[in-house]
Parts: C-alpha cells; sequence; structure tokens
C-alpha cells in the first residue's frame, strides 16, 4: 500500500484580511489565520494520522501554518524541508497592492484575466502555469518517492502552488482549474496507487469558498 499526501492552504494571513496581492512577500498570519490552522490540525488529529514527514515553502505564512497542525497532531519538532519550489505564485508589479486599486490602475477585465487566466502572468509575475512549472518537478522528485513508499507525507503551501498540484492529482484541465478556490487551513487527504495516480481524496472539514 503506498502512503497519503496530505495538503493544507496556509490560513488567512495579514494581506488576505487587507486584500493585497501577496505572492512571495511575506506577511504572517491574522488570529483568524491561526484559528484556521489550528482547526485544520485538529481535523487531522481526530482523523488519526501521523506523519514521517512535512514540506513547506519559505514563507512564514505557510511554515507557521505547518507548525500548528504538527503541534495539533503531537508531532512537533518533524523534519520539515523548506522550498521555495512550493512558493506562492509570484505576482510581480501586483504584489502589495489593494486588489482594487490594481482594479483601478489596469481595468477589471485585464485584472481578472492576469488572476484567473492559465497562462497569462501579471507584468514580472507568474502564470499559473509558470508557478506549475516549478512545483511539478519538485513533487515528482522530493514528494511523490516518498509516498509511493509509504510514508505520510504533509505539505503546507499556499493557493497556487497547491492548486497547479490539485490539477494533476485531479486531473482537471486548465480550464477546469480556474474555477478551483482552495480553503484556508482546510486539510486535503490523498491515498495514491501504486502509479501515483489518485486512490482516493477526502477533504476535512469546512469546504466553504477560499478568500
Amino acid at each position: 500500500m503506498t502512503g497519503t499526501l496530505v495538503l493544507v492552504r496556509h490560513g488567512q494571513s495579514d494581506w488576505n484580511l487587507k486584500n493585497l496581492f501577496t505572492g512571495w512577500r511575506d506577511p504572517d498570519l491574522t488570529e483568524l489565520g491561526v484559528t484556521e490552522a489550528n482547526a485544520g490540525g485538529k481535523a487531522l488529529a481526530d482523523y488519526g494520522i501521523q506523519f514521517d514527514i512535512a514540506f513547506t515553502s519559505v514563507l512564514t505564512r505557510a511554515q507557521k501554518t505547518c507548525n500548528i497542525i504538527l503541534e495539533n497532531v503531537g508531532q512537533t519538532g518533524l523534519e520539515t524541508i523548506k522550498d521555495e519550489a512550493l512558493n506562492e505564485r509570484d505576482y510581480g508589479d501586483l504584489s502589495g497592492l489593494n486588489k482594487d486599486d490594481a482594479r483601478a490602475k489596469w481595468g477589471e477585465e485585464q485584472v481578472h484575466i492576469w488572476r484567473r487566466s492559465y497562462d497569462i502572468p501579471p507584468p514580472g509575475g507568474e502564470s499559473l502555469r509558470d508557478t506549475g512549472a516549478r512545483v511539478w518537478p519538485y513533487y515528482m522528485t522530493e514528494i511523490l518517492p516518498r509516498v509511493l513508499r509509504g510514508e505520510k507525507v504533509l505539505v503546507a503551501a499556499h493557493g497556487n502552488s497547491l492548486r497547479s498540484l490539485v490539477m494533476v492529482l485531479d486531473k482537471l484541465t486548465k480550464e477546469q482549474i480556474l474555477s478551483v478556490n482552495l480553503a484556508t487551513g482546510v486539510p486535503m487527504v490523498y491515498k495514491l496507487n501504486a502509479d501515483s495516480t489518485v486512490a482516493s481524496k477526502e477533504v476535512l472539514g469546512d469546504m466553504s469558498a477560499a478568500h
């Protein structure tokens, strides 16, 4: 039997709350974000999983979410690998801007294209396809082999880096992935077949739309 892959989007960050494009900038979790991470951790504790290793990005909001989850499952100090391959999509020139201000500057339609198209990046930034181009090889070489060896692996990362993974795992088209939002702090538990396809997927907890 192969192992288990758990994906969790970080809890609400300070810039989520302020409606700012965040990308590779590094704000902390809000109080709500900490609550969301604790809820995800409690759901995993109730599920009864114990991890062999954790992966996260180099950004504070994902690392803190990862640590809170590990506290909840009683695994503080578990080996955790941090890599910028799992970072949020880089929003380039939009980073740090209020989303309403960006719409006023570039227009509603253009900002919507940058946010929601699959392969059109914002100025100086990454599209979802660009994000996948760094996430997918890292997943294939560093994460997937551990799952296929039977390990239970936690990945605490970001909305877009995880959407690029969900796209592959759930076999979604580039059109289908555009309507997928991942709720903050809500674990997705994948069990994989030996050929790396998905045997089962469970979402633990609230399935309300993400911010």
